[in-house]
């Protein structure tokens, strides 16, 4: 946690909070408090409402029961200090937007009326571009980058009114080594620097296992919260899947052998975009 941040106050309060689809609860009775600073990994099997819960702390997706705050204020849409970062996916090669014309939506793209620039906007756009490191390709076309070059603008237009919550829906999905690297560092930068919170919705925890504070594990509507030493056991997984599965350790990387196939209700986010490269992924 970033010095003196804890002293700021929760930036996300969570309270009893149920969100239910049909006659399944993807989860109920959650409490979750989120200081300036933190780094949560949410994990889980696909449909267990990882997304879900973003789109709800978005303002997108009415809770079942409880509540969620962001900053002592209850959710709405919009919120300008909430970042979301969604999943990598290819934008068609025929897109003509340039790399910073991307990063400006973030900059000036809540405003009504026409896009005339303010002043000021292209020295911001300019300093997000060096932030994510995206500065060298500011002026090619957006559909002619690489996946993770795509990546880099989408945290850069996420950074844009500096969020003190990020929410991010599987980031790394799709990247290379050096990408997901790359990624984790720009936005755990965020949170060392400007004490922003972290909520990182992943499959895979071994990319971020560092820089992770605790861990909210969601599955079969059921969860557990604790530090990575606590959760990513053998003994814990297993009561929670309610079947028999190992954490292994194989050189630096965990392993986890054993989880059952994922949820029977796939929850596809329709919706939880947050700025023009917005597209989200599976709960």
């Amino acid at each position: 946690m970033s010095a003196g941040a804890a002293a700021s106050g929760s930036l996300l309060e969570i309270e009893g909070a149920a969100l239910r689809r049909g006659d399944r609860d993807l989860w109920s009775g959650l409490d979750l408090t989120v200081d300036p600073g933190e780094f949560i990994a949410v994990l889980g099997p696909s449909g267990s409402g990882k997304t879900t819960l973003l789109r709800a702390i978005l303002g997108l997706q009415p809770l079942s029961a409880g509540s969620i705050r962001v900053g002592g204020q209850p959710v709405h849409r919009g919120n300008p200090r909430i970042g979301y970062i969604p999943q990598q996916r290819p934008l068609p090669r025929e897109t003509s937007m340039r790399a910073r014309d991307v990063v400006a939506l973030g900059v000036n793209g809540t405003r009504f009326g026409l896009p005339f620039p303010r002043r000021g906007d292209r020295a911001r756009v300019d300093a997000l571009l060096e932030g994510v490191g995206a500065s060298h390709f500011a002026d090619r076309r957006v559909g002619l980058l690489s996946g993770g070059e795509q990546q880099r603008l989408r945290v850069g237009q996420a950074l844009a009114d500096e969020p003190t919550l990020l929410l991010c829906d599987e980031p790394l999905s799709n990247l290379d080594l050096a990408n997901q690297v790359g990624v984790t560092e720009i936005i755990d930068r965020q949170r060392r620097e400007r004490g922003a919170a972290v909520l990182f919705v992943t499959h895979d925890i071994n990319p971020i296992l560092g820089r992770v504070d605790r861990i909210l594990y969601i599955a079969g509507g059921r969860f557990v919260l604790g530090t990575p030493d606590e959760v990513l056991q053998s003994r814990v997984l297993t009561d929670l899947y309610g079947t028999p599965v190992f954490v292994l350790r194989a050189g630096d990387r965990l392993v986890v052998v054993g989880v059952p196939d994922a949820e029977p209700h796939h929850d596809h986010d329709d919706g939880a975009s947050h700025g023009a490269l917005g597209e989200g992924g599976v709960a």
